[in-house]
């Protein structure tokens, strides 16, 4: 989860307020995917600047706007801190205003926003046009010691929690600690406590062992909602082949990124994303596999300023391990040749042109991952 400043950096919105800045990769795409406008697609992480934007800035229009042109259905997004050590009472509270803050901004554009509950509430924002927002949490520091709290989080309207984020918590270590400790006797707990409170379990972030016995642990399906193919790069945020294969046993689904781990050495592209998303179809099958872009829906402008702030941010990744040291610092945590708000049509274009069936892309645009929300929630 990136903090305020971090996400309209990288969304192209330097801060609240500005001008929206000049030189986007792209806004629209020609490439068209006949069927995508009657198609269910969810996007497994991602966000939108029009959390972070107030009703009177400049830039809040053309947020909109982008919505309207990505043509999703649904997209998880986070509200709460997370992706450090939010474990105190303050950052407790700062998750209960963050959500009702988030609900307040979907409530005054509820005219293209939607507010996902129920596997039914996704549908409605289908035939109507609408983004359905899934409220997730990256982490389940909010949670502190008190796992009853899951359940009053629950009635706040979130579907969706994640074990873990990089770092060890209380439940179990992320992807980026170097001990690959599993879940915790209170992570086993939060599991089954999730499980009866049906709520998504994701696992995105989570190290080796903790997605394996997270996945085992858990009665229902669960998801890795952003996250790549380590038998392509080998980094720490992606999963390995056995993981996906037990993912899919559970009936689960990984949603593929659109950040650098789809490469291990210069920026990924369209073509790198394909590859990742054919090689989760060959390893675990089409019904589990997903796209979890974990960016904004609007594509991102660009200036010299942004450049900057772009290469400073990745520096400092670099030196927390997030990258490794021999990346380049112009890096992007987008797809270059998918900056566009319809990216995930021009995915499914780019799939039909490969000879996937219009059948399967409907199940990576969003199907699957609807299938294990309907399954986890009920109706």
């Amino acid at each position: 989860m990136l903090t305020r400043r971090e996400f309209l950096i990288k969304s192209g919105l330097i801060a609240a307020g500005t001008q929206i800045l000049p030189r986007v990769f792209g806004e629209t795409s020609a490439e068209h995917w006949p069927p995508y406008r009657r198609t269910l697609a969810v996007d497994g992480q991602g966000g939108s600047a029009v959390f972070f934007l107030q009703e009177n800035d400049p830039a809040l229009p053309a947020e909109l706007q982008a919505i309207r042109d990505s043509g999703l259905t649904g997209l998880i997004v986070s509200p709460a801190p997370q992706g450090r050590f939010w474990l105190n009472d303050a950052a407790f509270e700062r998750s209960r205003q963050a959500m009702a803050a988030w609900k307040s901004r979907i409530e005054a554009h509820g005219d293209l926003l939607l507010h996902v509950q129920t596997a039914a509430d996704l549908e409605r924002a289908r035939t109507e046009d609408r983004l359905g927002l899934i409220f997730a949490f990256q982490g389940t520091e909010p949670l502190g010691e008190e796992i009853g709290r899951i359940s009053m989080f629950r009635e706040m309207g979130l579907r969706v929690m994640q074990l873990t984020h990089n770092r060890r918590n209380l439940v179990g270590d992320g992807c980026m600690e170097p001990g690959n400790a599993g879940l915790s006797n209170y992570g086993r707990q939060v599991v089954e406590r999730l499980n009866a409170e049906k709520l998504v379990i994701d696992l995105s972030h989570a190290s080796p062992r903790t997605t394996r016995e997270a996945i085992q642990a858990s009665a229902a399906p669960v998801l890795i909602g952003h996250t790549g193919c380590r038998a392509l790069a080998d980094l720490p945020r992606n999963v390995d082949d056995a993981e996906l294969r037990a993912l899919a046993d559970k009936g689960g689904v990984a949603g593929i990124i659109f950040w650098p781990y789809l490469r291990v050495d210069r920026q990924p592209m369209a073509i790198d994303v394909i590859r990742h998303l054919e090689h989760a179809i060959n390893v675990c099958g089409e019904d589990h596999v997903g796209i979890g872009t974990d960016g904004g829906v609007a594509p991102v402008k660009r200036s010299p300023e942004w450049e900057r702030e772009n290469r400073e941010w990745v520096r400092a990744s670099k030196q927390e391990g997030i990258f490794a040291a021999k990346r380049p610092d112009d890096l992007y945590p987008f797809i270059p040749d998918l900056n566009v708000a319809n990216r995930f049509e021009l995915v499914a274009a780019r799939l039909s042109k490969r000879g996937h069936s219009d059948e399967r892309i409907q199940k990576l645009l969003g199907r699957n991952f609807a299938r294990v929300m309907r399954e986890v929630w009920g109706g």
